[in-house]
């Protein structure tokens, strides 16, 4: 093989480890977030049906994509690997360009949270990884491994054991790293800021009609005082793509019992008092009171005592509907205080249900996963 044809071969092999590493790598941090993306794609094609499989498939995919691009860069199971590698590009790249054409979603989910691009920008990453997966394959007898033969089989074993048990950490943990814009140390309320001068810039357009003859005017121009022109529409078209927020659709609110009706109801809006309190509050999230982990439900009760004993807010924020929190409190009497929050927010802000935030003038302090809520003797040294 001549050395030109080599280095192309190096530069495949790197290429397409590497990314089928780091991507594995990344969406193995947090299956969750790639299961909820899997069901976007899901209720796009209208087929919610296989949302019980999405999370096994997402454990699937991300064990499967590290374990082929390690074994591609370490040299082992050349042939099988390549192949494997290959019939995943000529599925996926398809895939993508339909993906971008039709944008069912605003990103693949290609790395997770960590590092996010464009579809468009996904279906030509995968044509290169297409080409350099055919180039693989080839060339496939000219991939040195790096181990010796018998070590082939122990190695491939490792890898697969890894990325598999990795994967299932984060899942029944919460994420070994947080890339979500609710990480602790982040400041809710600044994330939901954009500068205006550095936010999407919008023109207004105002079509009227006269003599039959349709035209477009700005704010500036438009005939609002001559009453010879009829107005048809108006249109907002965007000038200049600016910075989005991190943080878009936190919105809290507070969930009363109504003695006189006997329900439980939507009160006010109490986000902007979570988020400028100066004291520490307790949010205890559960997206879902039907599907809730009731295992350790007592830890959160004694949260809940701690801080009505040391005069700190506590609430158990939900998407479920005020029946369900009804009548899930009438079964279970926490006395807690409840939110109405949305079930995509709350999937954000952490990644098991139930889980608890602590925050402090909107900064996130501290998140734990319902197996991992800390005792009020560790949480009285932890707002100490």
């Amino acid at each position: 093989m001549s050395r030109a044809a080599k280095i192309m071969l190096l530069i495949s092999r790197i290429i397409v480890g590497v990314t089928f590493v780091f991507s594995g790598l990344m969406k193995a941090i947090d299956p969750l977030g790639f299961t909820y993306k899997i069901e976007d794609y899901l209720i796009h094609l209208d087929l919610t049906i296989l949302f019980p499989i999405a999370l096994p498939a997402a454990i699937f995919l991300v064990t499967l994509e590290f374990a082929l691009g390690a074994l591609l860069l370490i040299g082992i199971f050349r042939k099988w690997t390549t192949r494997m590698i290959l019939l995943i590009m000529v599925f996926f790249t398809p895939l993508t360009l339909w993906v971008a054409i039709a944008n069912p979603v605003p990103d693949c989910g290609c790395f997770g949270d960590a590092f996010i691009i464009s579809n468009w920008q996904t279906y030509y990453k995968n044509v290169v990884l297409l080409v350099a997966a055919i180039w693989l394959l080839l060339k496939r007898r000219w991939i040195k491994p790096f181990v010796p033969f018998k070590m082939r089989v122990p190695m491939a074993f490792i890898i697969l054991l890894f990325g598999l048990l990795f994967a299932l950490h984060n899942l029944y943990r919460l994420p070994v790293v947080d890339f979500r814009p609710y990480k602790v140390g982040a400041n809710i309320a600044q994330q939901m800021y954009v500068d205006p001068e550095k936010a999407d810039i919008y023109e207004t357009i105002f079509i009227y009609s006269k003599d039959g003859v349709a035209q477009e005017f700005t704010e500036e121009n438009y005939p609002w005082n001559d009453s010879t022109w009829t107005f048809v529409e108006m249109k907002t078209n965007l000038v200049r793509k600016g910075e989005k927020p991190g943080i878009k659709d936190f919105a809290v609110e507070a969930l009363y019992f109504d003695e006189s009706t006997d329900s439980w109801n939507t009160g006010g809006d109490i986000t902007d008092m979570l988020l400028v309190d100066p004291s520490f509050s307790f949010l205890m999230v559960a997206y879902s009171l039907e599907d809730m982990h009731m295992k350790h439900l007592n830890r959160f009760k004694a949260v809940a005592a701690f801080a009505a004993e040391k005069g700190l807010p506590f609430y158990l924020l939900t998407a479920s509907d005020p029946g369900v929190v009804g009548g899930w409190e009438k079964q279970n009497k926490t006395g807690f205080q409840f939110a109405h929050v949305d079930e995509r927010v709350l999937k954000t802000m952490i990644r098991s249900n139930p889980g608890l935030m602590l925050l402090k003038a909107g900064t996130v302090m501290g998140k734990w996963d319902d197996s991992r809520v800390p005792n009020t003797e560790k949480i009285a040294l932890i707002i100490k």
